[in-house]
């Protein structure tokens, strides 16, 4: 299950350079995506949902979390069109999306600490 959500890969290689910071990386990812959902959620126009997006999409990606880095793509993309209809399905998905690999990141989480 976990690996159409998050790239095992990528954890790894991160882990390997950032040794003893991983965990607060983690958390840092975990804060930063909770922000970035109640900006998308509230967000009043096509270009702060454009901005979010794309930061969302990076950051999510650099984490190794593809699927949510794949949702915030097309966000994005949809955004830059001005193409609204119906975004606050897409922002449901990415949360949906979101409610997922938090626990896998949580879980990530406490094995590199107990490690």
């Amino acid at each position: 299950m976990a690996d159409t959500h998050l790239d095992r890969a990528v954890l790894s290689a991160l882990q390997e350079v950032m040794e003893g910071d991983y965990p607060m990386l983690l958390d840092t990812f975990i804060a930063d995506s909770e922000k970035r959902l109640c900006v998308l959620r509230e967000a009043e126009d096509a270009a702060q949902l454009m901005s979010t997006a794309h930061s969302f999409k990076g950051s999510s990606s650099n984490m190794g979390a593809v699927r949510l880095a794949e949702l915030c793509n097309e966000l994005e993309q949809r955004a830059k069109q001005k193409s609204l209809a119906g975004i606050e399905k897409l922002v449901g998905e990415i949360d949906g999306e979101f409610a997922i690999v938090r626990p896998l990141y949580e879980a990530e989480r406490q094995r590199s600490l107990a490690d």
